[in-house]
């Protein structure tokens, strides 16, 4: 008796088994034809089920076999009869849960496909616009820090009053570090440079494509022999001479003698007439 009181403890149904509206418990392997044995109707062995009744309580059983799956437990009851019989199958598995609760995300979905991929595109084409806008910033950055200094920049230009070079006078400025030579030319010293075969020169040059204007002229004051510095109203043709190694040049700043191979190179200047000013860079 103690064994089958355990055996229907342990077997009672939990009381979240759903029933029927007759109160019979809706699980699988639940048989409700089995009857208690009426009196007279015992034999040996065997218990004939000749209808139920209400004195008799119901009856537990259990069976466990082996299968492909595992052990398997059966269990069968047979309760007191209620109305019309059906087979109804016992389960001692835990009872179904609905499927989890999923949000709704319907108002963060894109209203179509062309929309989305407009957004993706669009996206796209300006994060590209920033990242060339950054490269940009960054090489003009790195490319300024490589460029001339403020104080060099100072000096790219020179401007000089004319009125303050007398006529057949000499001026030297200092641009980019050198000397540049202005001369106030007079009307003899412009005949002279002109009327010279310059064809024929070690350099050939014309006087006319070396001075702009003709009682002006403006050269770097650097010999293009070893770079010294020329004197000015000096040497045997009236122009200058470096005393380094005897060059001599004329007054229009060509070579005519010594080892300088070249004429004295005309620097980038141009007149300022508005303001009467030379401005040489």
């Amino acid at each position: 008796m103690a064994s089958a009181a355990v055996l229907k403890k342990a077997f009672t149904l939990p009381p979240t088994v759903r029933t029927l509206a007759n109160g019979v418990p809706s699980a699988s392997l639940l048989n409700l034809q089995a009857r208690a044995a009426t009196q007279g109707e015992h034999h040996e062995g065997h218990d004939h089920a000749a209808g139920p009744r209400s004195d008799v309580p119901a009856k537990f059983a259990s069976s466990l076999k082996l299968s492909s799956q595992g052990l398997v437990q059966q269990t069968f009851a047979s309760p007191k009869s209620t109305g019309d019989f059906q087979q109804r199958f016992l389960s001692t598995s835990a009872v179904r849960r609905d499927a989890p609760q999923v949000p709704d995300f319907s108002n963060y979905e894109a209203e179509s496909p062309t929309r989305n991929r407009n957004v993706a595109y669009a996206m796209i084409g300006t994060m590209g616009v920033l990242s060339a806008s950054v490269a940009k910033s960054t090489v003009t950055e790195f490319l300024a820090s490589m460029s001339a200094s403020a104080d060099v920049l100072a000096l790219a230009k020179v401007e000089i009053e004319l009125a303050s070079i007398p006529e057949g006078k000499n001026v030297v400025i200092k641009w980019r570090g050198k000397p540049v030579f202005i001369r106030h030319r007079t009307a003899d010293e412009i005949e002279e440079a002109r009327n010279t075969d310059w064809k024929t020169l070690r350099d050939p040059e014309s006087d006319e494509q070396r001075a702009k204007k003709p009682e002006w002229l403006v050269m770097l004051g650097v010999c293009t022999h070893l770079g010294c510095v020329p004197i000015g109203e000096a040497g045997d043709y009236g122009g200058w001479f470096c005393p380094c190694h005897g060059s001599h040049y004329d007054i229009s700043g060509r070579i005519r003698k010594g080892p300088a191979p070249l004429n004295l190179e005309i620097p980038n200047y141009d007149f300022n007439e508005a303001e009467g000013k030379l401005v040489v860079g």
